[in-house]
């Protein structure tokens, strides 16, 4: 019989890992979603209704350069993260690189208190900031599930850390709408100065509730040279390479993992610009549109941890990969403010479900005598942010070709039905129903 550690299925522990979901899903929501795309689009566009602005010389479409920066933040970030997590992995210090990127990303939210429109690059600057600490913050994040949870239980703790995030999220953008909405009686001077408050209080929540997690994760110290850390790093990153060979399911996962997520973050970095630019909703249907999916985005991670126990994480990602692609065909065709809201609440539905499993079968199939998670989610976070890269990346240029947000839309249903075709060939037991 084995003997779980202690660390395992203990409520405190659990607890303390998903509050930080509820840390950094302000910045998904606040910065990524719903403020900031909203204002962003308003400080940017000209009083004659003109799109393009000029960053660094050159002129190109706000939504465009929006996109092509996320794209640069998540391509810096990818070749790094193997290597620091080896690193972390060989010394154990998961959270000495994690707490890192949480105020890399937070101060980066907090400088965008001081973005007001002219000064487009500062702007670009921040935002490229937060995004690289959120991708960073997370890798060490992820990696500690396989350390707290028994592997029946991962779905379920994955999905309770991704509803934590929703609520926690929601009950920030509450307090930022009534704030903005307010502003006078809160005595800024703007509305424009009541929203980059928002960003400021993104940071301060970001940090400072990430002290609890990291107050309470346990992690175990390893003898290590600084001198040969970076060596280490390296040696740690090739192993875990090299057991692809002998776990062939994780490389085809880590493949169709890429595409349908490539997908899902793009709809969920570009929703707000969409409804924005395409159907032209007001600031206030757009944010309320992005509050409906993050409440919908918590009952599906709940649900479809519940069809998983039933039919098994694969199956249960097909069911939700068609859904995707059905919700890609509709959004081509919305034309109308009410459409636009039935997307979101499908939408909503299935990216709480898609997040949260995505990461649990993951972890489901890393070898379970493994102490080098960090290692193994680094290849799963450097899927995860080549899979944004790409995605926004493409998006973007297909509306720069083409002059149309639709058809990029259109576009993302072909890489969700790449994913499926991929993930068809996982074929680990573990992923099966029990």
């Amino acid at each position: 019989m084995t003997t779980l550690s202690p660390a395992i299925n203990n409520p405190r522990i659990i607890n303390a890992w998903c509050v930080y979901d509820w840390a950094n899903s302000v910045y998904s929501l606040v910065i990524t979603s719903a403020i900031f795309p909203v204002y962003y689009q308003a400080v940017t566009t000209g009083a004659d209704g003109s799109d393009q602005v000029s960053f660094f010389g050159f002129t190109l479409a706000n939504s465009v350069l929006y996109s092509y920066a996320l794209s640069f933040a998540f391509l810096v970030v990818a070749p790094l993260l193997p290597l620091l997590s080896g690193i972390a992995d060989y010394a154990g210090r998961k959270k000495t690189f994690m707490k890192l990127f949480v105020y890399i990303g937070g101060l980066g939210c907090m400088g965008l208190y001081f973005f007001e429109g002219p000064n487009i690059e500062w702007g670009i600057l921040c935002s490229v900031l937060a995004s690289l600490g959120y991708a960073g913050s997370v890798v060490f994040y992820d990696a500690f599930l396989p350390e707290i949870a028994s592997e029946d239980r991962m779905d379920a703790v994955s999905a309770r850390g991704y509803s934590m995030g929703y609520y926690g999220g929601v009950v920030l953008l509450i307090i930022n709408l009534v704030m903005i909405m307010n502003w006078n009686t809160f005595g800024f001077s703007s509305e424009g100065m009541a929203t980059r408050f928002a960003f400021l209080m993104v940071g301060l929540w970001w940090i400072g509730f990430a002290q609890y997690t990291f107050a309470v994760l346990p992690e175990t110290r390893r003898a290590s040279s600084g001198k040969r850390l970076l060596f280490h790093g390296y040696h740690e990153l090739i192993k875990v390479w090299k057991s692809f060979a002998s776990h062939k399911d994780i490389g085809r996962y880590l493949g169709a993992y890429f595409f349908f997520n490539m997908g899902v973050q793009t709809v969920m970095y570009m929703a707000a610009t969409f409804g924005s630019k395409e159907l032209k909703l007001e600031d206030g249907k757009l944010i309320v549109t992005v509050l409906l999916i993050q409440l919908v985005g918590a009952i599906g991670a709940h649900l479809f941890a519940r069809i998983s126990r039933a039919r098994g994480n694969k199956a249960t990602l097909v069911i939700m990969i068609i859904s995707w692609i059905g919700i890609c065909l509709l959004a081509y065709w919305v034309t109308t403010e009410y459409e636009f809201y039935v997307i979101a609440v499908l939408v909503g539905t299935v990216m709480g479900g898609i997040q949260s499993l995505s990461r649990a079968t993951y972890a489901k199939l890393i070898p379970a005598s493994s102490i080098d998670n960090a290692s193994y989610f680094s290849f799963f976070d450097v899927t995860f942010n080549l899979s944004i890269v790409c995605g926004t990346f493409s998006y973007g240029l297909i509306e720069h070709l083409t002059g149309s947000m639709r058809n990029s839309t259109l576009a993302l249903a072909v890489f969700f039905i790449i994913g499926l075709i991929l993930l068809r060939r996982v074929e680990s037991k573990s992923l099966s129903p029990r």
